[in-house]
């Protein structure tokens, strides 16, 4: 058997799906563990984010297993509209954190209707400002850094989708 089929390489390259699958687990693992261990405290749009990367990494691994193929081109496009959709998300929270529009009023907003009783809960609550970045790493936030790593695992998703022409057979590596 040949084992460049058998881990997915096509023409000296790895197959794209796979290179995504571990960009995209790299990429929630890393947010969780700047939670966890680097101590800091995602906002609202933060959480949302992560949806993507919880709906898309099972779909896209799911994609890696299937037999048949128009289940692999099926789950794919799931798994590409949902790491696009991150993609939109990054975008929209660097955008609030640059102030070129306002974010959601739950984590940008001030208020309107405040209640004595409301008031007696503040010093249980930790609310986390969504247009203030807690971390920059070259220049960019890490909702920065998500818009960027969410629009590449979308372009591998979508080069997995065409790798070869129709009815072309991939050119596989062989053993010397």
């Amino acid at each position: 058997m040949d084992t460049g089929a058998a881990m997915g390489v096509i023409s000296g390259y790895p197959d794209p799906a796979r290179v995504a699958l571990g960009l995209a687990t790299a990429t929630i693992l890393g947010a969780l563990a700047s939670e966890i261990l680097g101590g800091l405290v995602p906002c609202e749009l933060c959480l949302t984010q992560r949806l993507p990367y919880y709906f898309g990494i099972p779909i896209l691994l799911a994609s890696l297993l299937a037999p048949a193929k128009g289940v692999r081109v099926g789950l794919r496009l799931c798994a590409l509209a949902f790491f696009l959709w991150g993609t939109y998300l990054g975008v929209y929270h660097a955008g609030v954190e640059w102030k070129l529009w306002s974010g959601p009023t739950a984590c940008t907003g001030t208020g309107s209707d405040v209640s004595f009783d409301a008031m007696a809960d503040l010093n249980n609550a930790r609310v986390v400002p969504c247009d203030q970045v807690q971390f920059r790493f070259l220049g960019l936030s890490l909702a920065g850094w998500n818009a960027g790593l969410s629009l590449l695992i979308s372009v591998l998703v979508g080069f997995s989708l065409g790798l070869r022409k129709a009815g072309a057979e991939p050119t596989r590596q062989t053993q010397p």
